[in-house]
């Protein structure tokens, strides 16, 4: 059988007629990016109003919509663990002016959901961290332990007979939670509630007997002796409870579990689009009032490079798939 090679010419005509296409479309991607924005963005926060998340989103969104010079609109989008929010920015072109909240329980999800229709690393591209922000574990005060090694014991002396609460499957109280009883051995039943503000009400009535809470909603019941205070899950104290112990401080120096949030955009997005909204996502944490709001939200600016805030991303997904994969944490 003879075999027909193509022809030499026509070969180069089509390897250049393939590189012309290539560099009409990276110039076409230059001059968009060189332009942009040209008119508002939107930035999808995938959980309901007036959550941590979404006021962090908003604070942050107001910042970065100076330096880009156009407004910066928040659309909330929640449902699905984020799954909801992440689907419409999938259905969006890449060209940046369809941004993201992503935050840590989405990580999460990526493992417990079955079928999630799409995968973190692969089909967004990140833009910038914003914030971390740490728990901290409150217990009710008819609870019998004034330190964590006291809870300790006491959850192994009475296995199963104390419940702790968080603002749903997957959601860093959750996570948190079974993390702590697998790391002490420990036996407790998890709650999980549709709204946190329950969660928080049940807490303090005595329902629930220990959470791993968010700071914001937890410091003034703190102040007014309502709950018990006995360490924060972060590597450092937080500012808003300055009293109150890490969990490595508190003897259990393995256990920190970091809640953060930062701003992605569709994969395919320009380098030169993540570059700008990574510029004034960090000229935005550098202003003294966000620090301030931040501080009271119990949280700290956390600026970086799009290439860090992926490793981070990709570090979260590894990390909880295991913690999940242990705890037997799965979502239907």
């Amino acid at each position: 059988m003879q075999t027909v090679k193509p022809d030499s010419s026509q070969t180069l005509r089509t390897r250049l007629r393939g590189c012309a296409v290539a560099a009409l479309m990276t110039a076409s991607s230059l001059a968009a990016a060189q332009g942009y924005p040209n008119k508002p963005v939107r930035l999808v926060a995938p959980v309901f109003v007036g959550t941590p998340i979404d006021i962090v989103s908003r604070l942050v969104a107001a910042k970065i919509a100076i330096e880009l010079g156009q407004p910066v609109v928040v659309e909330n989008k929640p449902g699905g663990g984020g799954i909801v929010g992440a689907q419409e920015v999938l259905r969006q072109p890449a060209d940046g002016y369809t941004l993201m909240t992503l935050y840590m329980p989405m990580t999460i999800g990526q493992t417990i959901y079955k079928n999630v229709p799409y995968d973190l690393r692969r089909d967004f591209v990140p833009a910038g961290q914003t914030v971390f922000s740490y728990n901290v574990l409150a217990v009710h005060p008819s609870v019998p332990a004034n330190s964590v090694r006291e809870l300790v014991t006491l959850l192994k002396a009475r296995p199963n007979q104390f419940n702790f609460a968080s603002g749903g499957a997957g959601s860093p109280a959750h996570i948190a939670g079974e993390l702590f009883k697998l790391q002490t051995g420990t036996q407790a039943t998890h709650v999980p509630y549709n709204q946190f503000p329950q969660a928080i009400g049940d807490l303090l009535s005595g329902q629930i007997q220990f959470m791993f809470a968010a700071t914001p909603p937890v410091v003034a019941h703190i102040a007014a002796g309502k709950l018990r205070p006995l360490a924060v899950t972060g590597p450092q104290r937080v500012a808003a409870l300055k009293d109150v112990p890490t969990m490595g401080e508190a003897g259990f120096p393995d256990f920190v579990v970091r809640d953060w949030q930062g701003i992605v955009a569709k994969a395919g997005t320009p380098k030169e689009v993540i570059a700008k909204v990574n510029a004034a996502i960090a000229k935005a944490l550098a202003t003294d009032d966000v620090k301030q709001v931040l501080a009271n939200l119990g949280a700290d600016p956390a600026a970086g490079s799009p290439e860090d805030f992926g490793k981070l991303i990709a570090s979260e997904v590894e990390n909880w798939a295991r913690v999940a994969k242990a705890a037997n944490i799965s979502v239907e």
